[in-house]
């Protein structure tokens, strides 16, 4: 076990901002995940779990410990024989989340390819809901297992006591810093039925002559697709989507629609005696108040991608948020939507 004093978090977050912790403990096995309790000063300290810190925002240093797991690959696949058509891999939540996905599309598992390049790691994609190009990690996640950090008990999940929503888990929310993430376990198919009609990936692959992809044609485009689109954190400090694309009732989306007919969005099904609801792209509001390729000090939004905001060198994670503020005031002051970062800030700014 890693348990390291006044440790520097700079290695530890894609934005590259320069912060410390007081305490840095990274566990390798379930046994050592249970063993942090005792390490702790009090059962109620606070406590940061991270990652790769790639949907991380420092403000300012962490006072307290911050825990990771290992990051290594340890991927086990096993089949079950009331399942023929499905195929699982239970995964070691320090593992490259883009690692599972390649291993999974080269080994005849299916289902995660949309999800390719999506940075992090396994134990946050349960923590996150990660998605992109209309799949999420919801849609595969079929147990978590993890540690309870004030008691070292095991403990499991089901898919449907994470409460998974867009973006939304109850990791993030009612058991924020309460468990510790050892493996997660992804129900993949024997069967490729891809998913094509989100974004520009049927034109994509139509560029390539491609009218009908395997999945390593699918993985790749998508990768390609987002390579374009996206900086590369050792290139141009970022955290990907810094927003969330907001979701809005009928009634709201109606006046916007009036307002601006040139309006982007998607319309999501609405659940049995539901109504319909519609997502509004973030990044096109964005553009749509002229701060795509826009800076503030140091920290700018991608000239490629205005979904996205960068560090351009030197920025603090208070640069990031100031013109994080002033996005989210234009966009509410053209659109009347109030945008929410996807980033996890820390320390969250109502602390």
């Amino acid at each position: 076990m890693k348990d390291n004093r006044q440790y520097n978090l700079k290695g530890h977050n894609t934005f590259g901002i320069d912060a410390s912790c007081e305490r840095y403990v990274e566990y390798e096995s379930i046994e050592e995940a249970q063993q942090i309790h005792s390490l702790l000063t009090t059962t109620d300290e606070p406590v940061l779990i991270l990652g790769a810190g790639s949907n991380a925002l420092f403000t300012a240093d962490y006072p307290h410990a911050v825990i990771s797991a290992q990051p290594r690959f340890d991927v086990e696949p096993f089949r079950l024989k009331d399942d023929p058509d499905g195929v699982y891999l239970k995964c070691w939540a320090g593992t490259t989340f883009d690692d599972v996905v390649d291993y999974a599309v080269n080994n005849g598992m299916y289902g995660a390819e949309n999800l390719s390049l999506i940075p992090g790691q396994v134990g946050a994609s349960a923590v996150q809901n990660i998605g992109a190009y209309g799949a999420e990690a919801k849609d595969i996640i079929c147990q978590v297992n993890a540690v309870e950090l004030a008691t070292g008990r095991k403990v499991e999940f089901s898919n449907s006591d994470c409460h998974y929503s867009y973006r939304q888990s109850r990791f993030k929310h009612d058991w924020k810093g309460l468990y510790l993430i050892t493996y997660v376990t992804y129900r993949l198919s024997l069967h490729f039925e891809p998913l094509l009609d989100y974004g520009n990936i049927r034109q994509s692959l139509e560029a390539q002559g491609i009218s009908w992809p395997n999945a390593r044609q699918l993985r790749q485009t998508i990768i390609d697709i987002r390579k374009h689109k996206l900086p590369d954190p050792a290139v141009l400090g970022n955290a990907g989507s810094f927003f969330m694309n907001p979701i809005v009732d009928a009634e709201t989306f109606e006046r916007m629609h009036a307002e601006h007919p040139d309006l982007r969005y998607f319309e999501i099904e609405a659940p049995a005696h539901g109504e319909k609801t519609y997502k509004i792209p973030a990044g096109w509001m964005i553009e749509q108040c002229g701060w795509k390729g826009r800076a503030l000090g140091p920290a700018a939004v991608h000239d490629k991608q205005a979904l996205v905001l960068v560090n351009k060198g030197g920025a603090t994670g208070a640069d990031v948020v100031k013109l994080m503020h002033a996005i989210q005031h234009d966009v509410q002051q053209k659109f009347g939507i109030m945008l929410h970062p996807e980033v996890n800030i820390i320390p969250a700014e109502n602390e």
